[in-house]
């Protein structure tokens, strides 16, 4: 991987679950992005993980639930889940996020 660019496609997608697909854009020890593919009424299960996260929506419509509270975000919207807070995700419209972990992720590296 190229440690200054991404480029879309010199990277496959994988498939992580029922209508959810992801693609590492790139990653240090310290940070990582992925891009997430929703198809509509996919579900990112609520979860938790000791990294701090930062989503932007770059397209779609999802219900966002972090802590218990649900947001309806549309593109251009972002949310922030701290260390071990509980977050998931309902698609609306299809669409991606953009996720920023810190550190990396490495089990997204198995």
């Amino acid at each position: 991987m190229n440690t200054n660019y991404f480029f879309e496609t010199d990277h496959e997608w994988q498939v992580v679950g029922e209508g959810i697909s992801r693609q590492i854009a790139g990653y240090n020890d310290a940070l990582m992005m992925v891009k997430v593919k929703f198809k509509v009424g996919a579900i990112g299960a609520l979860h938790a993980h000791p990294h701090s996260q930062a989503s932007f929506v770059a397209s779609g419509v999802f219900d966002v639930t972090i802590s218990g509270e649900i947001q309806r975000l549309i593109a251009g919207d972002c949310f922030f889940a701290a260390p071990d807070q509980e977050h998931g995700v309902q698609c609306i419209e299809a669409g991606i996020l953009v996720d920023v972990f810190n550190p990396k992720r490495d089990d997204f590296l198995k």
